[in-house]
């Protein structure tokens, strides 16, 4: 009997793969289609010709571009501060011993827990007194550093032999210069996981901007796609063109760093 060019956990992986994609499938399909064909009883299955009202239409009538920009300057900035930020903590944490240093450790992953309900009030308090209420600043600022991203750092560099670093200690490297000459060259999945989490976290989010933003020219995407699906639900196709422009740079993203993803999930494990 020949063995299977695969594993047999594809015969069931596949078809589940396939029954997740069938949405965005649809969301795709639907954005090229035109009203009447989105609106029509059975629905139709394939559009009859690629039509693009419903991207003039986002593009041309609202403030997509406006949204797609702030999304993107409070991913990017989020993005980076994490990654900066989140490895100089996780390598103080990794390699540097003082006092109460796993209290502290212990202390901030126990904030992890803390529901986001219980924060939101505090946390408005604190931009309202620095002034940043309706501004960008106020969804960058909670963001430029948490604790899952310090903590991914830290689990990565334990897992890292301590003899590479010993070698340019000798040779009288500081800390500061053995982290970005050897440490984080090494750490790309860790870098690319703690990237594409803190994109998908800040790319997403809804609850914060529609407590923080007010002006609708300050409105992320999806802040603003939410109060276009209220104001033009009957326009459908206009409504899918402005899902597939959310959801396409989230989609793409995993798919680039899939693979550092899954690689630093399995080193990274539990240790220390």
């Amino acid at each position: 009997m020949k063995r299977l060019p695969f594993s047999g956990w594809h015969l069931v992986l596949a078809p589940l793969a396939l029954l997740f994609a069938l949405p965005l499938v649809w969301l795709l399909v639907s954005s090229v289609m035109s009203n009447a064909e989105i609106n029509r009883f059975p629905p139709a299955l394939w559009p009859h010709g690629i039509k693009l009202d419903g991207y003039r239409y986002v593009l041309g009538n609202a403030l997509f571009p406006r949204w797609f920009l702030n999304s993107f300057i409070v991913s990017a900035v989020a993005v980076t501060a994490n990654l900066v930020l989140g490895s100089l903590g996780g390598y103080a944490f990794a390699r540097i011993r003082f006092a109460g240093s796993k209290l502290v450790l212990g202390l901030m992953l126990a904030t992890m827990v803390i529901p986001f309900q219980l924060t939101m009030i505090p946390t408005f308090l604190v931009m309202k007194q620095l002034g940043l209420i309706d501004t960008l600043g106020a969804l960058i600022v909670p963001s430029l550093v948490t604790p899952l991203s310090v903590f991914l750092f830290r689990q990565f560099f334990v897992s890292l032999p301590r003899e590479l670093e010993e070698a340019a200690w000798i040779d009288g490297c500081g800390r500061l210069r053995i982290l970005v000459s050897i440490v984080l060259p090494l750490a790309r999945p860790a870098l690319s996981t703690v990237a594409v989490l803190t994109f998908l976290a800040t790319w997403n989010d809804l609850t914060w901007p529609l407590i923080a933003i007010n002006s609708d020219s300050t409105y992320t995407l999806q802040l603003g796609l939410t109060t276009f699906q209220g104001q033009h639900h009957t326009q459908w196709s206009a409504v899918m063109a402005g899902n597939v422009i959310t959801v396409l740079p989230v989609l793409l993203g995993f798919l680039l760093a899939q693979k550092a993803f899954i690689r630093s999930l399995a080193s990274t494990g539990l240790k220390g």
